[in-house]
């Protein structure tokens, strides 16, 4: 009777310790990398939790894992430049498959920062790499994780992303043109609310307020294109068409005739061909290949 005790105490105490470990999401073990994380997510000590990241990292302890988490608690910090230069310097210890997940932080940090030239360039080389099929392995989805669910993302979607972030960088820049051709791409891809607004506010700041409000009505007819219901885009579409009442028409019916007679408002959500840059033509034709 007592070994059986003594056999379900031990039972029950490798139980409890699991479920420690399960509440406050820390792996198992004695290791640099684990009391970083147990110092982050029980403690609470972030700047302590940072200090033994690195120890992880210098030890080569779950480098991959380290890294992201540590630039993560350094943003959290508002260190978010010192996290930058610490991806830059010990990313190449990390593994091929921890690249992505890596330039997708770094994107955030670049955010953060108001480096958007960075940002842009760092969006291109992602578009690049899809366009060569590197991002994918050649196939056209990929396993992605989110909040920590997996789910299963299309060339498609990945593209739209990379693109409407492309658009934003370049309107902080106040490059409308350039913003206005990423967007319409983005649109031609995958048509989305919030796209369709930025793509109207760069319309409206190049002077074509013919072409926002068409574009900003096309969100307001769709509702958001969220089946339907009513979204924060068609509550934005409202508020920038009405901008566009107070500033006049802004573009005569003539003109509007000529250009779609030139082609270039044909399709609302079609690129303008003569103003689109060059890696845009490269993304077409890596789309048209594997038909996304």
């Amino acid at each position: 009777m007592e070994g059986r005790f003594c056999s379900n105490k031990r039972v029950a105490g490798v139980e409890k310790k699991d479920l420690f470990h399960v509440i406050h999401k820390v792996p198992a073990g004695d290791s640099p990398y684990v009391r970083a994380k147990h110092l982050q997510l029980v403690e609470k000590d972030s700047f302590t939790a940072i200090l033994w990241f690195w120890k992880a990292i210098n030890a080569g302890d779950r480098v991959d894992s380290a890294l992201k988490d540590m630039a993560v608690v350094m943003k959290q910090q508002d260190r978010a430049e010192e996290a930058i230069e610490a991806i830059k310097s010990f990313r190449h210890l990390c593994s091929k498959q921890a690249q992505e997940s890596l330039d997708n932080l770094l994107l955030d940090l670049y955010k953060k920062c108001g480096m958007v030239g960075e940002q842009i360039e760092l969006l291109k080389q992602k578009l690049m790499m899809i366009c060569t099929g590197e991002a994918f392995n050649g196939k056209s989805t990929k396993t992605a994780r989110s909040h920590g669910k997996k789910f299963q993302l299309s060339i498609k979607q990945e593209t739209s992303r990379l693109l409407a972030n492309l658009g934003w960088a370049y309107m902080q820049q106040e490059n409308y043109q350039a913003a206005e051709a990423v967007y319409r791409r983005a649109q031609a891809m995958e048509p989305d609310g919030n796209k369709a607004c930025n793509l109207g506010v760069c319309l409206m700041k190049q002077g074509n307020l013919a072409g926002a409000r068409r574009v900003l009505f096309g969100v307001f007819n769709h509702g958001g294109y969220a089946d339907g219901e009513e979204s924060k885009a068609v509550h934005r579409a409202v508020e920038l068409l009405g901008e566009i009442e107070k500033h006049g028409s802004g573009c005569t019916k003539d003109v509007i005739e000529v250009k779609e007679e030139e082609g270039i408002l044909r399709n609302e959500w079609s690129p303008l061909k003569s103003r689109r840059l060059p890696i845009f033509e490269e993304i077409s034709t890596y789309r048209d290949r594997v038909a996304c």
